[in-house]
């Protein structure tokens, strides 16, 4: 094995002078796509803003509308009709209609023609719907907002989602190569470019940006040529190439004694992320009351190309040190996703816990991660459930709570690992909005005997339990343990008495022989007497 690391170790060194050069297009083309990528989420992320802004804007002119106006189709509903289409910049028409759309009718002279393109969408925390429709004449689709009046009447708000890409105004869309904008059910809004016929995929062709509207049920996503806009760069590429040139002969140097010193811990964690050595491994979660599986942890393994299967311990930290903890989870999310879609879909009840670490929770990407990698699975929402460690501190505290609060809207569930090793104390887990308490396999290890208490359990459950917070208990190993803890009231528990972490394929065997009925429920609800 030295010998064979030791011909490895030559040939890097041996090739480290002629590294320079050969980073550069990889280097510039990581920064261009990092570049391009913020500009263009920053163009995508201004759609669906100003839709937000347009659409509320909409919602609040009919309820004005509706409030000054005691009757429909009347002088006094007319005026205040005009009124708010003069306030408006976005509103274009308003019209009275009955449920089988037939018009009483509009803001302006003779009927509003149009072609409904989608069903009705609920707007979350409003009573008004959303739909989109073509009206006659015009080339490209706008939203109806509308609200009921009475007993079958409904009255309508047409405006433009995004009127500034309608109009192919060049600072929004740019060199968009491909754009759409669409209800969450997928009914298009806007089309551009390549969208018309098919959808580009993320690849190094592309570069796709997506946003959401914020409660408003619309997205986009938009994507760029990759070869387009790094041709824009040409001029940068030529003076790094030559920079690179000069200072080949002393980096040669520099490689040679960093290779004698250094075994690159963080660029084999690196390329294992990227050539996808880090598996999942499942870990059920099991009733104690009924024997029945109702969720799994997700950890994480190293399995290496020869097979051998490194434990975390080797190299969490310093992935967590790193900064590299934060696209291995995304890899495993990615993973987890395609692993336990079908499962999921089966059994709406079950739980799927993801272990987060501290880097997730300083810029609150994690929280679009998510939507980008499960929005529209099999795996919904509510089924995901986010594990923090407290063994390391969190201490951007008002970081961490806006993304548990974007997280909880977004319906996942938060759990508190290792409870009682760490930093967090009783009131942080209360102002944290932590949903779940997990035992630390160190205080199960005090249970030696059913009948026998043991304070500092009872403590940890005492404690949860005035909080109303559900409890796991990790690393059950005995029936003794298990017992004790069901005697307490706490029914769910992982750990090796019921099986250790297993790879996809034992799960999926585990899963189908312990899973329950599908139900739907709260992770805690399997409890219900």
């Amino acid at each position: 094995m030295r010998s064979r690391s030791s011909h490895i170790l030559v040939a890097v060194v041996a090739a480290v002078a002629f590294l320079p050069v050969l980073a550069v297009d990889y280097v510039l083309d990581g920064y261009v796509k990092s570049r391009e990528t913020q500009k263009l989420q920053a163009a995508v992320d201004a759609i669906t803003h100003d839709s937000q802004i347009i659409v509320q804007d909409a919602v609040q002119a009919l309820r004005v509308i509706l409030h000054h106006s005691p009757s429909l189709c009347t002088p006094t509903f007319f005026s205040n009709v005009n009124a708010q289409l003069q306030r408006s910049r976005f509103v274009r028409q308003i019209a009275v209609e009955n449920a089988e759309g037939i018009q009483y009718c509009a803001a302006y002279d003779g009927v509003v023609n149009y072609r409904a393109l989608s069903e009705s969408l609920a707007i979350p925390g409003h009573t008004e719907v959303l739909s989109v429709v073509e009206l006659e004449g015009e080339d490209h689709s706008i939203l109806k907002i509308s609200q009921r009046f009475g007993g079958n009447r409904t009255v309508s708000a047409f405006v433009e989602a995004v009127p500034l890409v309608t109009r192919d105004v060049p600072l929004v869309v740019g060199n968009m190569r491909h754009l759409v904008v669409s209800l969450t059910n997928g009914a298009p809004v806007v089309l551009r470019g390549d969208a018309v016929d098919a959808a580009p995929s993320s690849n190094g062709d592309y570069i796709l940006a997506r946003s959401f509207a914020g409660d408003i049920p619309l997205k986009a996503e938009a994507g760029v040529s990759f070869e387009t806009v790094r041709a824009g760069y040409a001029e940068l590429d030529i003076g790094l190439t030559l920079v690179a040139c000069l200072l080949g002969v002393t980096l040669l140097l520099l490689a040679l004694q960093f290779a004698r010193r250094s075994n690159l811990p963080s660029f084999e964690i690196e390329r294992a992320i990227v050539a996808g050595e880090m598996k999942p491994y499942y870990q059920p979660v099991i009733n104690l009351k009924t024997g029945k599986l109702i969720g799994c942890e997700v950890l994480v393994r190293w399995v290496k190309r020869n097979g051998e299967v490194v434990p975390p311990g080797a190299f969490i930290d310093y992935a967590e040190i790193s900064g590299l903890a934060v696209p291995m989870t995304l890899s495993l999310m990615e993973q987890v996703r395609f692993d336990l879609e079908e499962l999921c879909a089966e059994v709406p009840d079950f739980k799927v816990s993801i272990n987060l670490f501290e880097g997730h929770f300083r810029d609150g990407s994690i929280v679009e991660d998510i939507q980008s990698i499960f929005g529209g699975s099999g795996i919904n929402y509510r089924q995901l459930v986010f594990e923090i460690t407290e063994r390391r501190p969190l201490d951007d505290k008002d970081a961490v709570n806006t993304v548990v609060s974007a997280m909880h809207k977004l319906g996942v569930r938060i759990a508190m690992d290792d409870a009682g090793t760490g930093h967090s104390n009783l009131a942080y887990l209360q102002t944290l909005g932590i949903d779940i308490v997990k035992i630390d396999k160190i205080f199960v290890d005090m249970i030696r005997d059913a009948n026998v208490p043991v304070p500092v359990i009872d403590g940890l459950i005492a404690m949860a339990k005035d909080m109303d917070i559900e409890i796991i208990a990790e690393g059950v190993e005995t029936q003794e343990q298990a017992l004790y803890l069901r005697s307490k009231n706490v029914f769910l528990a992982q750990g090796y008495l019921f099986s250790p972490p297993v790879k996809l394929s034992s799960f999926l065997t585990l899963a189908n022989a312990l899973k329950p009925q599908a139900r739907r429920s709260n992770f805690g609800d399997d409890l219900a007497a």
